[in-house]
């Protein structure tokens, strides 16, 4: 025999109530999801309607696509880490080139769109009016820029990038002209 008891029918909702709710919460996370997802937002409801599963299917290969993105951008931070001159490496170029005849140093990393200028100089002789110039001149734009002094050294690193992108800026005529600098 079961038991039935007017207070569980009055607080538990039925299977249709559950199931409605159930939807509707589905129905808020997909839109939520479409939201977030770029180039969903251009599609015109009224002209093309796409389904739900194909915003999910183009959710899954999106977020498929970052995470490969982000990967690639993992690896290529590494390679950076391992080809620049780590902290440990200044007291290594100081015992090769002695008191700082060597200065100033010039390096040039082109990162796509982008490229970056590490200039170590004396404090004797500031060249960051000078790295700016070139990078002008060649179609950079600088981003940013920052300097730290250690010692009797400056050490700058300049962020640019190309003042129009379909042109860019071409690597090689900038890093021949700061090594100009260097003499």
């Amino acid at each position: 025999m079961k038991k039935t008891s007017s207070n569980d029918d009055a607080t538990k909702p039925d299977r249709k109530t559950v199931e409605r709710n159930r939807r509707i919460r589905m129905k808020g996370l997909c839109f939520k999801l479409a939201s977030l997802i770029p180039d969903l937002h251009y599609i015109n409801p009224s002209r093309d309607m796409v389904s739900q599963q194909d915003k999910l299917d183009y959710a899954t290969r999106y977020i498929t696509q970052l995470r490969e993105r982000i990967e690639k951008l993992k690896r290529r931070k590494e390679q950076v880490a391992v080809s620049s001159l780590g902290t440990g490496s200044w007291n290594m170029i100081d015992d090769t080139y002695g008191n700082g005849s060597w200065l100033p140093i010039v390096d040039l990393r082109d990162l796509g769109s982008s490229i970056e200028v590490i200039l170590i100089s004396g404090l004797q002789k500031n060249f960051m009016y000078e790295v700016t110039c070139i990078l002008q001149e060649e179609g950079a734009e600088v981003v940013s820029s920052s300097f730290s002094t250690v010692g009797d050294k400056i050490f700058h690193t300049v962020h640019a990038q190309a003042k129009i992108s379909r042109i860019g800026v071409e690597t090689s005529r900038v890093w021949q002209r700061l090594q100009e600098l260097k003499n």
